[in-house]
Protein backbone atom coordinates (compact mmCIF):
# COMPACT_ATOMS: atom_id res chain seq x y z
CA UNK A 1 0.00 0.00 0.00
CA UNK A 2 1.34 3.40 -0.95
CA UNK A 3 0.03 6.62 -2.46
CA UNK A 4 -2.88 5.12 -4.38
CA UNK A 5 -5.37 5.58 -1.53
CA UNK A 6 -5.89 7.66 1.59
CA UNK A 7 -4.75 5.14 4.18
CA UNK A 8 -2.91 6.33 7.26
CA UNK A 9 0.44 4.71 6.48
CA UNK A 10 2.39 2.73 3.92
CA UNK A 11 2.46 -1.06 4.15
CA UNK A 12 5.20 -3.34 2.81
CA UNK A 13 4.69 -7.09 2.71
CA UNK A 14 7.53 -9.20 4.08
CA UNK A 15 7.81 -12.98 3.72
CA UNK A 16 4.53 -14.83 3.95
CA UNK A 17 1.67 -12.95 5.59
CA UNK A 18 3.65 -10.47 7.72
CA UNK A 19 4.00 -6.82 6.78
CA UNK A 20 5.63 -3.61 7.98
CA UNK A 21 3.63 -0.41 8.49
CA UNK A 22 5.59 2.80 8.01
CA UNK A 23 4.59 6.34 8.97
CA UNK A 24 6.10 9.70 9.94
CA UNK A 25 4.62 12.78 11.56
CA UNK A 26 5.99 15.89 13.27
CA UNK A 27 4.81 19.42 14.03
CA UNK A 28 5.43 22.60 15.99
CA UNK A 29 4.56 22.93 19.71
CA UNK A 30 0.88 23.15 20.57
CA UNK A 31 1.32 23.35 24.35
CA UNK A 32 3.84 25.34 26.39
CA UNK A 33 5.30 22.48 28.43
CA UNK A 34 8.14 20.86 26.42
CA UNK A 35 7.78 17.43 28.05
CA UNK A 36 4.04 17.37 27.30
CA UNK A 37 4.73 18.48 23.74
CA UNK A 38 7.12 15.54 23.30
CA UNK A 39 4.52 13.12 24.61
CA UNK A 40 1.78 14.52 22.38
CA UNK A 41 3.95 14.43 19.26
CA UNK A 42 4.96 10.83 19.93
CA UNK A 43 1.39 9.68 20.65
CA UNK A 44 0.23 11.37 17.46
CA UNK A 45 2.93 9.65 15.42
CA UNK A 46 2.10 6.24 16.87
CA UNK A 47 -1.60 6.65 16.11
CA UNK A 48 -1.32 5.74 12.41
CA UNK A 49 0.03 2.31 13.34
CA UNK A 50 -2.86 1.67 15.71
CA UNK A 51 -5.41 2.89 13.16
CA UNK A 52 -4.29 0.21 10.72
CA UNK A 53 -4.60 -2.60 13.23
CA UNK A 54 -0.85 -2.87 13.73
CA UNK A 55 1.56 -2.91 16.63
CA UNK A 56 4.46 -0.44 16.89
CA UNK A 57 7.88 -2.07 16.43
CA UNK A 58 10.42 0.76 16.81
CA UNK A 59 10.78 4.49 16.12
CA UNK A 60 13.22 7.22 15.12
CA UNK A 61 13.21 10.82 16.31
CA UNK A 62 12.83 13.65 13.84
CA UNK A 63 13.41 17.09 15.35
CA UNK A 64 14.28 20.70 14.64
CA UNK A 65 15.46 23.18 17.26
CA UNK A 66 16.88 26.74 17.39
CA UNK A 67 20.13 25.86 19.16
CA UNK A 68 21.29 29.47 19.51
CA UNK A 69 18.02 30.81 20.92
CA UNK A 70 16.74 28.21 23.41
CA UNK A 71 18.63 26.22 26.03
CA UNK A 72 19.30 22.62 25.06
CA UNK A 73 17.51 21.56 28.26
CA UNK A 74 14.23 22.33 26.49
CA UNK A 75 15.11 19.96 23.67
CA UNK A 76 16.07 17.33 26.22
CA UNK A 77 12.63 17.61 27.84
CA UNK A 78 10.90 17.24 24.47
CA UNK A 79 12.93 14.15 23.65
CA UNK A 80 12.32 12.71 27.11
CA UNK A 81 8.57 13.13 26.60
CA UNK A 82 8.77 11.26 23.32
CA UNK A 83 10.94 8.54 24.82
CA UNK A 84 8.58 7.97 27.75
CA UNK A 85 5.56 7.74 25.44
CA UNK A 86 7.39 5.28 23.19
CA UNK A 87 8.29 3.22 26.26
CA UNK A 88 4.60 3.20 27.23
CA UNK A 89 3.85 1.84 23.74
CA UNK A 90 6.39 -0.92 24.36
CA UNK A 91 8.99 0.19 21.82
CA UNK A 92 12.43 1.78 21.67
CA UNK A 93 13.51 4.94 19.87
CA UNK A 94 16.71 3.72 18.25
CA UNK A 95 18.05 6.95 16.72
CA UNK A 96 16.95 9.86 14.62
CA UNK A 97 18.02 13.17 13.15
CA UNK A 98 17.95 16.77 14.38
CA UNK A 99 18.57 20.03 12.51
CA UNK A 100 19.04 23.65 13.58
CA UNK A 101 15.82 25.49 12.77
CA UNK A 102 14.25 28.80 13.92
CA UNK A 103 11.06 27.02 15.04
CA UNK A 104 10.98 23.87 17.21
CA UNK A 105 9.48 20.77 15.60
CA UNK A 106 9.29 17.20 16.83
CA UNK A 107 7.82 13.85 15.91
CA UNK A 108 8.59 10.23 15.16
CA UNK A 109 9.19 7.96 12.23
CA UNK A 110 7.38 4.80 13.37
CA UNK A 111 7.65 1.28 12.02
CA UNK A 112 4.94 -1.19 12.98
CA UNK A 113 4.03 -4.77 12.16
CA UNK A 114 0.78 -6.40 11.14
CA UNK A 115 -0.47 -9.74 9.84
CA UNK A 116 -1.96 -9.12 6.41
CA UNK A 117 -5.27 -10.70 7.44
CA UNK A 118 -5.56 -8.22 10.33
CA UNK A 119 -4.68 -5.11 8.35
CA UNK A 120 -7.35 -2.42 8.78
CA UNK A 121 -7.88 0.03 5.93
CA UNK A 122 -10.08 3.10 5.54
CA UNK A 123 -11.47 1.89 2.21
CA UNK A 124 -13.59 -1.03 3.41
CA UNK A 125 -16.50 0.56 5.30
CA UNK A 126 -19.82 -1.09 4.47
CA UNK A 127 -23.45 0.13 4.44
CA UNK A 128 -25.10 -0.72 7.74
CA UNK A 129 -21.90 -0.26 9.75
CA UNK A 130 -21.98 1.83 12.92
CA UNK A 131 -19.45 4.67 13.24
CA UNK A 132 -17.53 4.86 16.53
CA UNK A 133 -15.26 7.65 17.75
CA UNK A 134 -12.87 6.87 20.61
CA UNK A 135 -11.84 10.36 21.79
CA UNK A 136 -13.70 13.64 22.29
CA UNK A 137 -13.18 16.43 19.76
CA UNK A 138 -11.92 19.98 20.17
CA UNK A 139 -8.14 19.82 20.63
CA UNK A 140 -7.52 22.21 17.74
CA UNK A 141 -9.82 24.87 19.13
CA UNK A 142 -8.32 24.52 22.60
CA UNK A 143 -4.77 24.66 21.21
CA UNK A 144 -5.69 27.97 19.59
CA UNK A 145 -7.06 29.18 22.92
CA UNK A 146 -3.74 28.23 24.54
CA UNK A 147 -1.80 30.22 21.93
CA UNK A 148 -4.04 33.25 22.55
CA UNK A 149 -3.65 32.96 26.32
CA UNK A 150 -7.36 32.45 27.02
CA UNK A 151 -7.37 28.77 28.04
CA UNK A 152 -7.81 27.98 31.73
CA UNK A 153 -5.33 25.65 33.43
CA UNK A 154 -7.93 22.91 33.92
CA UNK A 155 -8.81 22.96 30.22
CA UNK A 156 -5.13 22.78 29.26
CA UNK A 157 -4.64 19.79 31.54
CA UNK A 158 -7.72 18.06 30.14
CA UNK A 159 -6.75 18.46 26.49
CA UNK A 160 -3.16 17.45 27.27
CA UNK A 161 -4.39 14.25 28.92
CA UNK A 162 -6.47 13.45 25.84
CA UNK A 163 -3.68 14.15 23.36
CA UNK A 164 -1.08 12.15 25.29
CA UNK A 165 -3.33 9.08 25.51
CA UNK A 166 -2.30 6.31 23.15
CA UNK A 167 -4.90 4.68 20.91
CA UNK A 168 -3.53 1.28 21.89
CA UNK A 169 -6.67 0.05 23.69
CA UNK A 170 -8.88 0.88 20.73
CA UNK A 171 -6.47 -0.97 18.43
CA UNK A 172 -6.50 -4.03 20.69
CA UNK A 173 -10.29 -4.12 20.71
CA UNK A 174 -10.40 -3.70 16.93
CA UNK A 175 -8.40 -6.89 16.64
CA UNK A 176 -10.62 -8.62 19.20
CA UNK A 177 -14.01 -7.65 17.77
CA UNK A 178 -13.16 -7.26 14.11
CA UNK A 179 -13.90 -4.04 12.24
CA UNK A 180 -14.52 -3.20 8.62
CA UNK A 181 -12.54 0.05 8.42
CA UNK A 182 -10.78 2.63 10.57
CA UNK A 183 -8.72 5.80 10.46
CA UNK A 184 -7.38 8.19 13.06
CA UNK A 185 -8.82 11.69 13.36
CA UNK A 186 -6.10 14.31 12.96
CA UNK A 187 -5.55 17.40 10.84
CA UNK A 188 -8.54 17.07 8.50
CA UNK A 189 -10.96 16.84 11.41
CA UNK A 190 -13.70 14.28 11.95
CA UNK A 191 -15.65 15.05 8.79
CA UNK A 192 -12.55 15.37 6.62
CA UNK A 193 -11.32 11.91 7.58
CA UNK A 194 -14.84 10.49 7.37
CA UNK A 195 -15.19 11.87 3.87
CA UNK A 196 -11.92 10.18 2.90
CA UNK A 197 -13.27 6.91 4.29
CA UNK A 198 -16.55 7.28 2.42
CA UNK A 199 -14.91 8.15 -0.89
CA UNK A 200 -12.42 5.30 -0.61
CA UNK A 201 -15.17 2.84 0.33
CA UNK A 202 -17.84 4.03 -2.12
CA UNK A 203 -20.36 4.74 0.65
CA UNK A 204 -22.04 7.65 2.43
CA UNK A 205 -22.40 8.40 6.13
CA UNK A 206 -24.79 9.99 8.61
CA UNK A 207 -23.43 11.69 11.75
CA UNK A 208 -25.64 12.80 14.63
CA UNK A 209 -24.21 15.95 16.21
CA UNK A 210 -25.79 15.29 19.61
CA UNK A 211 -23.89 12.00 19.83
CA UNK A 212 -20.49 13.66 19.39
CA UNK A 213 -18.37 14.18 22.50
CA UNK A 214 -16.48 17.46 22.83
CA UNK A 215 -14.00 18.62 25.41
CA UNK A 216 -15.44 21.00 28.01
CA UNK A 217 -15.46 24.60 26.88
CA UNK A 218 -15.05 23.92 23.16
CA UNK A 219 -18.46 25.22 22.10
CA UNK A 220 -18.02 28.49 24.00
CA UNK A 221 -14.60 29.02 22.43
CA UNK A 222 -15.99 28.29 18.96
CA UNK A 223 -18.85 30.75 19.53
CA UNK A 224 -16.26 33.40 20.37
CA UNK A 225 -14.36 32.79 17.15
CA UNK A 226 -11.38 31.07 18.75
CA UNK A 227 -10.90 28.62 15.90
CA UNK A 228 -7.69 27.61 14.08
CA UNK A 229 -7.23 28.46 10.43
CA UNK A 230 -6.92 24.78 9.57
CA UNK A 231 -10.38 24.12 10.98
CA UNK A 232 -11.88 26.87 8.84
CA UNK A 233 -10.18 25.43 5.75
CA UNK A 234 -11.53 22.00 6.67
CA UNK A 235 -15.07 23.35 6.73
CA UNK A 236 -14.65 24.94 3.31
CA UNK A 237 -13.33 21.64 1.97
CA UNK A 238 -15.97 19.27 3.37
CA UNK A 239 -18.88 21.62 2.65
CA UNK A 240 -18.61 20.67 -1.02
CA UNK A 241 -19.93 17.19 -0.23
CA UNK A 242 -21.54 17.53 3.22
CA UNK A 243 -25.12 18.28 4.07
CA UNK A 244 -25.54 20.04 7.42
CA UNK A 245 -28.87 20.22 9.22
CA UNK A 246 -30.40 23.69 9.06
CA UNK A 247 -30.42 23.82 12.87
CA UNK A 248 -26.62 23.59 13.08
CA UNK A 249 -25.07 27.07 13.33
CA UNK A 250 -21.65 27.79 11.83
CA UNK A 251 -19.76 27.40 15.11
CA UNK A 252 -21.11 23.86 15.52
CA UNK A 253 -20.20 23.01 11.96
CA UNK A 254 -16.68 24.17 12.72
CA UNK A 255 -16.62 21.92 15.78
CA UNK A 256 -17.27 18.87 13.57
CA UNK A 257 -14.24 19.64 11.38
CA UNK A 258 -11.86 20.87 14.07
CA UNK A 259 -8.27 19.99 13.15
CA UNK A 260 -7.22 17.46 15.78
CA UNK A 261 -3.83 16.52 17.16
CA UNK A 262 -3.48 12.95 18.44
CA UNK A 263 -7.22 12.42 18.08
CA UNK A 264 -9.13 9.19 18.50
CA UNK A 265 -9.86 6.40 16.06
CA UNK A 266 -12.87 6.63 13.75
CA UNK A 267 -14.09 3.05 13.36
CA UNK A 268 -16.65 1.52 11.01
CA UNK A 269 -17.88 -1.84 12.27
CA UNK A 270 -20.85 -4.20 11.96
CA UNK A 271 -23.85 -3.06 14.00
CA UNK A 272 -24.03 -6.22 16.12
CA UNK A 273 -20.50 -5.66 17.43
CA UNK A 274 -20.62 -1.90 17.96
CA UNK A 275 -22.35 -1.73 21.35
CA UNK A 276 -20.23 -4.48 22.96
CA UNK A 277 -17.11 -2.76 21.59
CA UNK A 278 -18.06 0.60 23.10
CA UNK A 279 -19.08 -0.92 26.43
CA UNK A 280 -15.81 -2.84 26.68
CA UNK A 281 -13.77 0.20 25.71
CA UNK A 282 -15.52 2.50 28.18
CA UNK A 283 -15.15 -0.04 30.99
CA UNK A 284 -11.38 -0.05 30.53
CA UNK A 285 -10.58 3.49 29.43
CA UNK A 286 -10.85 6.86 31.20
CA UNK A 287 -11.78 8.34 27.81
CA UNK A 288 -15.32 7.86 26.54
CA UNK A 289 -16.03 6.30 23.13
CA UNK A 290 -19.34 6.93 21.38
CA UNK A 291 -21.43 5.58 18.53
CA UNK A 292 -21.82 8.71 16.41
CA UNK A 293 -23.65 7.60 13.26
CA UNK A 294 -23.88 5.02 10.54
CA UNK A 295 -22.62 4.10 7.09
CA UNK A 296 -25.13 4.12 4.25
CA UNK A 297 -25.30 3.25 0.57
CA UNK A 298 -23.63 5.81 -1.67
CA UNK A 299 -25.68 8.89 -2.38
CA UNK A 300 -25.39 12.67 -2.27
CA UNK A 301 -24.38 14.30 -0.04
CA UNK A 302 -21.50 12.02 0.84
CA UNK A 303 -21.74 12.99 4.53
CA UNK A 304 -24.84 14.23 6.34
CA UNK A 305 -24.74 15.84 9.78
CA UNK A 306 -28.04 16.25 11.61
Amino acid sequence: MGFEGHDDAGVVRLDGNDALIQTVDFFTPIVDDPYDFGQIAAANSLSDIYAMGGKPFFALNIAAFPVDEFPTELMAKILRGGQDKAREAGISIIGGHTIDDPEPKYGLVVTGTVHIDRLVRNSTARPGDILILTKPLGSGIISTAIKRGVAEDQLIREVTDIMTTLNVRAAELMREYGVNAATDVTGYGLLGHLMEMCNASGVSALVEFDKLDFLDGVEELAKNGIVPGGTKRNLAYVSQATGFGTSLPRHRRLMTVDAQTSGGLLISMPSDRAEPFVENFNDQSPIHASMIGEVRKRKDPVVSVV
